[in-house]
């Protein structure tokens, strides 16, 4: 009888109507429920962007859809003697980390390999997933496998490339040379003291930038920040607003936003990005697109199974 794995597919989570937003406000705050001016704030930009939060979660649930086709595929073909299921595990919103996790044991699962759809590791982002998760399995028996990072995946970087490449066609296309256009390379910040701990998020995101643009050829590029906290504390700068405001100052006339950090098209993306920082590159006369995410992208899909196999493999 062919043994049944576990894939509990991590993320950050998205509410699934507009009246979850409070909630899922509020469990982001630790408990702490935001006050009217900041819960419009959020709605306005869930409203904000095309369909509101709607598919922001269907995109989560067909990137989990496909990575379990995918991996049954392959196991069909030879690469392991299992049937793969895959459990959703958001961070603030259900089915949460623990959901998922109990759900595997209700279905007899007793071997399971947990992954983030985040490919940079910090011990703030995604080991703070593995860490609940490991904490579930453990007290239901369940011996579970992590994919920590994945983010020099060669086929995370193909992917990733050939939306930069795809862009940078469309500034060609309407007169703009390529090597003209300036590539910023983004991710979500986080509070600067990961900077002491040693932490490795800032490091692995340079380093996915870097092989991007070697492999396309890519001279002009740097790195800037996005989607910082609201908190006391210094965040991970500087922000790609005030990264905008200095370019425009070089003069640089064409921007391509590449936010690495990211796999999906979702809040930090389709506000943050395609409203707040096209706003502000309108303001500056600068011309500024985005890289199509890569989502449900098959190429992304590849790089999800390859690691979770590379963790299988693994004693």
């Amino acid at each position: 009888m062919t043994k049944k794995i576990g894939v509990l597919v991590m993320s950050y989570g998205t509410p699934a109507s507009m009246d979850q937003i409070e909630a899922y406000y509020t469990h982001i705050r630790r408990g702490n429920r935001p006050s009217e001016e900041q819960l419009k704030e959020l709605t306005d930009r869930y409203e904000a962007i095309v369909g509101g939060v709607f598919p922001l979660r269907a995109n989560t649930d067909h990137q989990a859809e496909s990575l379990q086709q995918a991996l049954n595929k392959l196991s069909a073909e030879g690469k392991a003697d299992a049937e793969f299921v895959c459990y959703q595990g958001l961070k603030h919103t259900s089915p949460f980390i623990e959901d998922g996790v109990e759900q595997m044991a209700k279905d007899g699962i007793k071997e399971a390999v947990g992954i983030v759809l985040a490919p940079h590791y910090s011990i703030m982002s995604v080991g703070s997933y593995i860490k609940r998760a490991e904490a579930k399995a453990g007290e239901l028996g369940i011996s579970m496998k992590f994919v920590k990072e994945y983010h020099l995946n060669p086929s995370l970087i193909e992917a990733i490339s050939r939306k930069v490449s795809s862009k940078l066609d469309l500034f060609e296309e309407s007169g703009a040379k390529r090597d003209q256009v300036r590539v910023l390379f983004s991710a979500h910040s986080l509070p600067a003291r990961i900077l002491d701990m040693g932490d490795p998020y800032q490091d692995q995101l340079l380093a996915t930038s870097k092989a991007v643009a070697e492999k396309l050829g890519i001279t002009q590029w740097q790195f800037t920040w996005q989607s910082a906290g609201r908190t006391a504390e210094p965040w991970l700068g500087p922000d790609i607003l005030d990264t905008l405001k200095s370019l425009s100052a070089e003069q640089v006339e064409d921007v391509l936003a590449a936010p690495v950090g990211f796999v999906s098209d979702h809040l930090e993306v389709l506000y943050d990005l395609d409203i707040e920082a096209k706003a502000i590159a309108k303001e500056l006369d600068m011309r500024l697109e985005r890289i199509d995410m890569l989502n449900s992208d098959p190429l992304y899909i590849q790089a999800l199974c390859e690691s979770v196999f590379d963790v299988m493999e693994k004693e």
